[in-house]
């Protein structure tokens, strides 16, 4: 009876020993997340094991791994490592279909089990644009759709030359419940700006990585011609040369541009030459002065420019004005005023102020320099000729009065007495000889 007692009382201290050595012994597992396509390990460690057995089970509950021993007859499962701390197996080619929950379980009394979530990434399909018909018209509103589909909801994002951001968004569930069809739509009124616009939509995912997939769709939009006129100078001259470019832009291309004046045909077809898109006027003259215009079509309308030429004078640069140094050399001031306003007779109906409105001519200065010199000369010799005159005929007058002074009693009667001696003296003198 004693013996029985023992015998119990030692089982019971076995089982202790054995239920207090698995109460530290735990599964451990990660969740692990792969591409579809790609190769998935799954790991189950234990850190304290006392040689008990591990065991791999998927989804279905099938056992995959029973130690180093296969369960389930997959190609595609392998054994990766086995040990009493450590089994690990691989899943190569995942599908949508095994992503799920799988379980590692430690054969310890009880049974200890740890879950690892398996999730397979759907790679989503090279998007799709829809909704675009060549060409579209200027002022239309068009509608984009983008759609992908085969993935977990991936991110549809619309760019041009940067993002766009007002864009309609809706999924849709696949009929195999995992992954879902994505589109997104895009609503905007297109002008001439948007003509060879490359509109992109692109599908960001994580299954993707730094690739991400696009779609592109170039837009075709027409539109009226757009036109203006290019001088080949902006200060047009007489004399010269002018060529006015039509510069015009549409879609279709317009056609040959038509070029009129003041609402009719070009005047003078020999001087005024049209080559493609240019007018080209030899030898501009003030016949010229009006206003040209530039027409052009294609199928969806016809614009125009207009340009008013206005020819300017050539400008003539202006003599140095002459300047006197002094009134006594009086013959070489008379010879540069005489030359200055012959010259400037000559040129003063050419010579215009370049800063002066048509039809008005300044003052000629080197004509009135001229003018004020020739006054001062002609008045300088005046004086000179009328103080010699009077210089002489005071002279007379003191000798007179010397010669008739010693008997006449006053300066009249010296006078006339010297005179009558003069010509009695002439007489006196001819009798002498």
């Amino acid at each position: 009876m004693i013996w029985k007692r023992s015998a119990v009382l030692r089982f019971y201290s076995v089982c202790g020993l054995l239920l207090q050595g698995s109460q530290g012994q735990f599964p451990l597992t990660q969740n692990v997340t792969v591409v579809e396509g790609g190769t998935a390990i799954l790991t189950c460690r234990v850190d304290q094991n006392d040689n008990t057995s591990l065991q791999w089970s998927n989804p279905a509950q099938q056992t995959l791994y029973f130690d180093d021993k296969k369960a389930l007859r997959d190609n595609r499962i392998e054994l990766v490592r086995a040990s009493w701390h450590e089994l690990s197996i691989s899943v190569s080619d995942v599908s949508l279909s095994d992503e799920g929950q799988y379980t590692c379980s430690l054969f310890t009394m009880p049974v200890k089990t740890s879950k690892a979530y398996l999730t397979v990434l759907g790679v989503p399909e090279k998007p799709q644009i829809s909704g675009f018909s060549s060409p579209v018209m200027e002022g239309d509103l068009m509608q984009l759709t983008c759609k992908t589909s085969g993935s977990k909801p991936a991110d549809i994002r619309w760019f041009n030359d940067k993002e766009i951001k007002d864009v309609k968004y809706l999924k849709e569930e696949d009929a195999n419940r995992k992954t879902f069809t994505v589109s997104s739509t895009l609503d905007f009124r297109v002008d001439r700006s948007d003509d060879g616009v490359a509109v992109i939509c692109r599908v960001d995912h994580e299954s993707l990585n730094a690739t991400p997939q696009v779609a592109m769709q170039v837009l075709e939009i027409h539109y009226t011609p757009s036109v203006k006129i290019i001088p080949s100078t902006p200060f047009p001259q007489e004399g010269q040369p002018l060529i006015l470019t039509c510069e015009s832009k549409g879609k279709p291309l317009p056609e040959p541009v038509l070029w009129t004046k003041d609402g009719g045909e070009l005047p003078d077809p020999d001087r005024m030459v049209v080559s493609g898109r240019e007018l080209n006027i030899l030898f501009l003259n003030k016949t010229d002065n009006g206003t040209y215009r530039c027409e052009a079509t294609n199928t969806i309308g016809q614009s125009s420019a207009e340009y008013v030429l206005i020819v300017h004078d050539v400008p003539n640069t202006l003599l140095p004005t002459t300047i006197i140094p002094s009134l006594t050399t009086a013959t070489v001031t008379t010879t540069v005023a005489i030359t200055a306003s012959q010259t400037t007779s000559a040129t003063s109906s050419n010579i215009r102020d370049p800063n002066a409105l048509a039809g008005q001519t300044g003052p000629d200065h080197a004509l009135i320099g001229g003018i004020v010199a020739v006054v001062v000369f002609v008045t300088l010799c005046s004086i000179f000729l009328l103080g010699r005159y009077l210089a002489r005929h005071k002279g007379t007058y003191l000798t007179n009065e010397a010669k008739g002074a010693e008997d006449a009693p006053d300066a009249d009667t010296a006078i006339i007495n010297a005179e009558g001696s003069q010509v009695n003296a002439e007489e006196k003198k001819e009798y002498f000889i």
